[in-house]
């Protein structure tokens, strides 16, 4: 772990660079953050999973940090889902209707954008994140549903990742052109970043460099333009998966935008019939990152000709942080909220301190699953928690290759229950059908092993399983996961993992310190599904490691707890990411 030269690195620099930063006035701002979606408070359902919660965590921590930075993204009246799953584990969809004027105050601008040579009025509501030290950081929430629009026109802000690839496109103008619009109305004039935070908001380049040619007195596109343009740009992707770069057939892109020069300079849009989102961000930025080292390597891989750096994610201590551990680090590191790097003196938290504020929070959440499951779960049994968004690749059922082996194991070794959670999108037919074969393996467990799945997973949910369970798992196709969050949160509640060595788990995992691995470590970019041999492993390292440590050496499993802390804790938050940002794409 070389977290403590890093991070001593990083904070000289920080400390050096933005110290004028910090008396600023909060109503300057330099760092615009887009991004589709943002995790802001439990009862705005204006997120899908990882990605948004993840932007939350990183406007909660430059609010902390006293950072010039503000956020556009959009309303969602209807929000992402609200998930049903039945008897048998299929899926139905609802929306998720909210009160919009409970959590934001609409703010005293109005913009429009030209869609198919319609015009589009847009508004904003303002949300505002409040760090530790009173600190805003403002977020704009773009709003079509305007009266004067058509009734299409009104819908494209209610949905998240819903309708075709029109209704997306036409999200992404919003997004993109739309909100540096809105910034320029509101009077944000002077900013210098703009964090592009996955591809769907690049199409906030196309209205800088209209900016751009404006400001030059010329009418073309020219490289001096196109420079200036990159010169403001950041980009951050998220995953290798083919689904996450939005790609729209060039005549829609005409026909919804009009035409422009751009379209044909290879040097922004390579276009080849079609528009990448992810190119344009790519091309249009001078600093490119992905979320964690290997994940740096892989968008190396993809996109050759590009120079992608890494900054490995991480989670804003103060929101993942239960309250039971909350008082327990308040008693033992005094100062660990403004402080994050000194979570590595969770070392000497006494054990059974330990021990206790775990139990509180297993109380709470094995309460919570048993009044709204009637999972009949056991706080004493070993709980294993398996919750993220439900694809394929994320292999949730791996763990279910062998009933008999897995039920040999709990009669044998020591009691196992499984708590899970996740939505499948409401297109992924294959994620709809991996739930249900993890109900149909719930029936034919029972009642030996006990598995409960919660529906509607959501931020609350989240807090409350990465808290509460014993063993946090992960089983996804390597290299797939980009970085993954959750292991990250239960590690500051002292929740070890069981994971796949793909994303963040490759840098975190010390075995049998910090939590186990499964499989080998990957040597290439590029793996082939070994689905047989990480199921071997998955089932060896709970036969013959992590049911017996939890059961019989239990000195040693709160050991590993402390070290989860310690460790990965006090390094893969939210804090620590920010302070690279600043040095290596904001400030720099």
């Amino acid at each position: 772990m070389v977290c403590g030269v890093v991070c001593l690195k990083y904070w000289l620099k920080l400390s050096f660079d933005i110290r004028k930063v910090l008396i600023m006035d909060t109503a300057e701002r330099t760092v615009a953050y887009f991004s589709m979606e943002i995790g802001l408070d439990e009862g705005m359902p204006t997120y899908s999973g990882g990605l948004g919660i993840l932007a939350g965590d990183t406007i909660r921590s430059a609010a902390d940090m006293k950072l010039p930075m503000l956020a556009v993204t959009l309303l969602y009246r209807k929000g992402y889902f609200r998930q049903r799953l039945d008897a048998e584990g299929r899926q139905r969809e609802e929306d998720q209707r909210w009160v919009v004027e409970d959590f934001v105050e609409e703010a005293d601008a109005a913009v429009s954008v030209t869609i198919e040579g319609r015009t589009v009025h847009l508004r904003a509501w303002r949300y505002d994140v409040t760090g530790a030290g009173g600190f805003v950081v403002p977020v704009y929430l773009l709003d079509s549903d305007v009266e004067g629009n058509s009734d299409f026109d009104r819908t494209l802000t209610h949905h998240l990742y819903g309708g075709d690839r029109y209704y997306r496109f036409c999200q992404e103008v919003i997004l993109g052109m739309g909100g540096v619009r809105m910034l320029r109305a509101l009077g944000y004039g002077d900013i210098e970043k703009y964090h592009m935070n996955e591809g769907h908001a690049s199409l906030l380049t196309m209205e800088l460099l209209d900016e751009q040619v404006a400001v030059s007195s010329g009418d073309e596109v020219t490289q001096e333009v196109i420079d200036a343009v990159r010169e403001q740009c950041v980009f951050t992707t998220h995953t290798p998966v083919a689904a996450g770069h939005d790609k729209f057939q060039m005549d829609m892109v005409r026909r919804v935008l009009g035409d422009h020069e751009a379209f044909e300079m290879q040097n922004v849009f390579c276009c080849d019939g079609e528009l990448n989102m992810t190119y344009l961000a790519l091309n249009l930025s001078h600093y490119v990152n992905g979320v964690a080292k290997k994940h740096g390597e892989v968008s190396r891989h993809m996109f050759t000709s590009y120079a992608i750096d890494s900054i490995t994610n991480g989670v804003h201590a103060a929101t993942w942080v239960a309250k039971a551990f909350q008082d327990l680090f308040d008693k033992h590191i005094p100062g660990w909220r403004e402080d994050n790097f000194s979570l590595r003196y969770a070392l000497s938290i006494p054990s059974q301190e330990l021990w206790e504020a775990h139990s509180a929070c297993k109380k709470e959440l094995i309460d919570y699953v048993n009044e709204h499951t009637g999972s009949g779960l056991d706080e004493d049994v070993l709980t294993l928690g398996f919750a993220r968004r439900a694809t394929g690749y994320k292999r949730a059922d791996l763990l279910f290759g062998d009933l008999e082996r897995l039920r040999d194991i709990a009669e044998d070794v020591g009691s196992i229950q499984i708590i899970y959670a996740g939505k499948a999108h409401p297109a992924d037919q294959e994620g709809k059908e991996l739930i249900e074969r993890i109900y149909s393996a719930k029936r034919m467990l029972a009642p030996e092993i006990k598995i409960a799945y919660l529906e509607n997973y959501d931020f609350g949910l989240g807090k409350l399983l990465t808290s509460g369970v014993d063993v946090w798992m992960n089983t996804p196709l390597p290299p797939m996961e980009a970085s993954g969050t959750s292991g990250m949160k239960a590690a500051m509640n002292g929740v070890v993992s069981l994971s796949i060595l793909d994303g963040w788990w490759i840098e975190g995992c010390i075995e049998g310190v910090t939590g186990w691995s499964i499989g080998e470590p990957p040597t290439d970019p590029v793996q082939p599904d070994n689905r047989k041999e990480d199921a071997e492993s998955l089932y060896s390292k709970l036969q013959y490691l992590v049911v017996p440590v939890f059961y019989n050496d239990r000195n040693r499993f709160i050991n590993m707890m402390l070290h989860a802390i310690a460790l990965n804790g006090s390094f893969f938050n939210t804090q620590r990411m920010m302070q690279q940002y600043v040095v290596k794409a904001y400030f720099e």
